[in-house]
């Protein structure tokens, strides 16, 4: 499975499946992404080839929690992220997957800033907080 930037620059090789999917609701995915919520999928990053050049964003969570986000340079498409206190764990942004038949998200975090119009299946696990 691979995952790529809009330019095609920035990819990922993956694994067939991930450990876990999370929705994250949080002010910050929401403007990482431009959408209403972010989806990234976590493997374990000893799996995962990262290719080509990323530039990197850092930034502390809510939580007090590290999260560094690496995007293209070139077309700014966020392709992953690592958590500091998940230093074994790479989150790669399911859009730049771009595989409809990709597991569902299982967590749906920061529920507190989710959008009112959002609907999340019931056998997602629900939290208001995240990270």
């Amino acid at each position: 499975m691979k995952a790529a930037c809009q330019c095609g620059q920035l990819t990922a090789d993956l694994p067939e499946n991930s450990l876990i999917t999370i929705a994250c609701h949080c002010i910050a995915c929401q403007r990482r992404t431009g959408a209403p919520f972010g989806v990234l999928a976590y493997y374990r990053r000893d799996q995962v080839a990262i290719g080509g050049e990323a530039k990197s964003y850092k930034r502390t969570s809510a939580e007090r929690n590290a999260v560094e986000t690496f995007f293209c340079p070139i077309c700014g498409s966020t392709v992953y992220l690592t958590l500091g206190k998940q230093p074994d764990l790479i989150g790669i942004a399911v859009g730049a997957i771009a595989d409809p038949a990709l597991r569902a998200p299982v967590w749906s975090v920061c529920e507190q800033s989710k959008h009112h119009w959002i609907a999340m299946p019931e056998n997602v696990q629900h939290f208001e907080h995240g990270d």
